[in-house]
């Protein structure tokens, strides 16, 4: 056989070999006999087979043997712990998949690899091997460089990547004991060598105001400066409308309308009207035109697309868009002209919306209202508020009557509502937490919840039925295992909810939180809850929202801090103009698969440095009430300890090896610790009292001792 001819007629032979159900994992010189390849083609021989690996056609696992994918063959995310033990996340598969510390072949946290899932289960889980990293996770890594004599090494501040980084002392950059640093890895070592790296960032001193926040900001890779050519752009930006636009638009001036929003607010980019005649209600949703000043394709919007969402850290905020729009132009303030699009909808008596126009409109607001202000208007009567807004404590009343119908009528439809208590961590000038307590939401925050709801139904719903491109904000019916897995969990504390055949209905997780409100065993079966339901995301196809138990669901009202709603603001406001011809539409299906990626992609980032941000500062406060008691609930229990958490919305933990006064069992059916000799129970929901211990900044954790038990 010539040489040239091994690709195709050896390839085939390949193809037809890993397809036959008869194959097994074979090593390359057992290949090599089986097709009888002479010597001097063994290396092209091994070209292709690099070449099948690579295209993932087979698999090259930790024994040196190819193998065809199959079931058992799956491709991942390694999700490492600091044990050294990890799970394997494979999307669309309803459960993690995992894998023993011996079995990870170094695989490191955030690499995709390809794993062979063993044929039984042990324990609990589905167990897996690691066969192969396909793509390493983390090529940087954020942390506290140490200096030594001849080198130096990084101790990773991610829990989840294991190993200290050896640094060369050529590759320090002058770094010093103590600096925070970001760390570009050159190797990820093996069983006998860490992992190597050089330095290419000092983000400042581990005791210097806010370089705990940048190094969370570096880790997750934030952007922060926005580049010269947005700047370049802001200056074309004008501070005021240009009144030729008017003519174009809806002029609503005239109507009352007012923002309302937090006292520390400054983008006010969303705005209410309310009439009511007879028994229909005129609601108006009036949200900032962005997109007047956002041209697609322009730095400015190439820029928002790579940012995908504002970042809300405890002391600062990384906006999506720079200042001079979301605090200027784009800013609704009061008695200044500025450009909308408005969502005005007739609702009636029963919550339903029986006609609805969006238009491009002109709008003055009236009044910039906060939540405490109208919430003392509407909730606590107020005399001395109610007379200073008296030409609007009408419409707010009328807001209010409103917003309880809209309540009712997604209550009546299964709308899960999940109430967890949010922190609000005020911090110094030096960054230093100085108060965290539970962020406080009143009726006029739900009041504004309410109008922002059906406003992006409604929008949804129009766009869905006009068959036009769109992005929806999509919540899928969670996976019937996690379900069954719940069902089961709850029975122990003497709750059911039907779980038939079909899917679930949202309302069934409704009843259940409904009947667990105000018990002990509240805060974990709702964490449960939410944890057995997927996450929401992004998409180009309207599946529906689960959790909101609606059918059509987008994001609309933020088009200042969110993409999606800047995205399907150009959409609308195209198609309201008689713009979005065939060519529009082809150019938007085109794009928008990557928009709503991406967006998900974004948003998932966002969320896990601002909890990552939250948890720091609330071990940082924690760090200067060592030796102090305070009273809390038993809000978790497990085998290796107790969960408490404060009426601040603080969590720690009293470990069960340091519970001395008798030894503890965990009690795994009733969810309960129980002394071996004193027969001293612990239960969830119970109140305590619990000494701070300790606190460690870097571990993110929080440890209380028992100092009294109420019964």
């Amino acid at each position: 056989m010539k040489k040239n001819n091994i690709t195709e007629e050896r390839k085939n032979m390949l193809d037809s070999f890993f397809g036959s159900d008869e194959y097994k994992p074979m090593r390359f010189r057992d290949i090599v006999a089986i097709l009888q390849v002479p010597k001097g083609e063994k290396h092209e021989l091994k070209e292709i087979l690099d070449s099948l690996v690579s295209q993932r056609k087979i698999i090259l696992d930790d024994k040196g043997r190819y193998r065809a994918p199959g079931d058992r063959i799956k491709t991942g995310m390694f999700s490492g712990t600091q044990k050294g033990f990890g799970f394997v996340i494979i999307e669309g598969e309803s459960e993690d998949i995992f894998i023993p510390e011996n079995s990870t072949k170094g695989a490191m946290h955030g690499d995709k690899v390809t794993i062979m899932i063993s044929n039984e289960k042990t324990g609990k889980r589905q167990e897996g091997t690691v066969l192969q990293i396909i793509e390493r996770g983390m090529k940087e890594v954020v942390g506290t460089f140490q200096r030594s004599k001849s080198f130096g090494f990084v101790v990773p501040d991610n829990q989840k990547f294991v190993h200290d980084i050896f640094i060369p002392k050529e590759h320090t950059k002058g770094a010093v004991t103590g600096h925070k640093v970001v760390v570009t890895v050159t190797s990820y070592g093996d069983e006998e060598h860490n992992p190597e790296g050089r330095v290419v960032e000092i983000i400042g001193h581990s005791n210097d105001p806010g370089v705990d926040i940048m190094s969370v900001v570096k880790a997750y890779d934030l952007p922060v400066e926005f580049p010269k050519d947005v700047f370049r752009v802001l200056d074309f930006i004008p501070d005021e409308i240009d009144q030729a636009e008017c003519k174009n638009r809806m002029d609503i001036r005239e109507l009352l309308t007012v923002t309302i929003d937090g006292e520390d607010a400054k983008d006010l980019d969303d705005a209410i009207s309310l009439t009511k005649e007879g028994d229909i209600y005129n609601l108006g949703v009036h949200i900032a035109d962005v997109t007047h000043y956002v041209k697609e394709g322009a730095a400015l919007d190439a820029e928002a697309l790579r940012r995908g969402t504002s970042v809300y850290l405890v002391d600062r905020v990384i906006p999506m868009l720079p200042h001079k729009l979301s605090n200027g132009i784009c800013s609704l303030n009061p008695g200044v002209d500025r450009l909308a699009l408005s969502c005005f909808m007739d609702i009636d008596s029963k919550g339903n919306v029986i006609g609805h126009r969006i238009a491009e409109t002109v709008i003055r607001s009236d009044r910039r209202m906060t939540y405490t202000n109208v919430s003392k208007i509407v909730e606590k009567q107020d005399t001395e508020i109610i007379k200073e807004y008296e030409e609007l404590v009408p419409m707010f009343m009328l807001m209010l009557e409103l917003s309880e119908i809209l309540k009712g009528r997604r209550h009546k439809r299964g709308a899960i509502n999940f109430d967890f208590p949010e922190s609000k961590i005020i911090v110094d000038l030096n960054g230093k937490p100085v108060e965290i307590r539970a962020y406080e939401r009143n009726r006029a925050t739900k009041i504004i919840e309410e109008f922002m709801l059906i406003a992006n139904e409604t929008v949804a719903e129009d766009y869905f039925w006009q068959e036009i491109p769109f992005l929806y904000r999509t919540h899928d019916n969670p996976d019937e295992e996690k379900i069954r897995a719940l069902a089961i969990f709850i029975n122990n504390f003497g709750y059911t909810i039907k779980v038939g055949n079909e899917d679930i209905h949202p309302k069934e997780l409704q009843k259940l939180l409904n009947r667990i409100e105000d018990t002990p065993e509240e805060a974990l079966i709702s964490r449960l809850t939410l944890r057995s339901m997927k996450q929401a995301k992004y998409t180009v196809a309207n599946t529906g929202h689960f959790g909101l138990s609606a059918k059509y669901y987008s994001h609309f009202t933020s088009p200042i801090r969110r993409y999606p709603d800047l995205q399907i603001h150009r959409i609308i406001k195209e198609n309201i103009k008689g713009k979005l011809n065939d060519d529009r539409r082809d150019h938007y299906d085109k794009i928008l698969f990557e928009v709503a990626n991406h967006s998900s992609k974004t948003e998932r980032r966002a969320d896990e440095a601002e909890r990552e941000v939250e948890k720091m500062k609330k071990v940082e406060y924690m760090m200067d009430h060592i030796g102090e008691t305070f009273e809390g609930v038993i809000s978790g229990i497990t085998t290796w300890g107790i969960y408490v958490e404060l009426p601040n919305t603080v969590e720690g933990m009293v470990r069960v090896s340091e519970m001395d006064d008798d030894y503890y069992i965990y009690d795994e059916e009733r969810y309960q610790m129980v002394g071996e000799h004193t027969k001293k129970t612990y239960k969830l929901g119970q109140k305590v009292t619990v000494e701070v211990i300790s606190a460690d900044k870097l571990l993110r954790t929080i440890d209380f001792a028992f100092t009294e038990v109420e019964e």
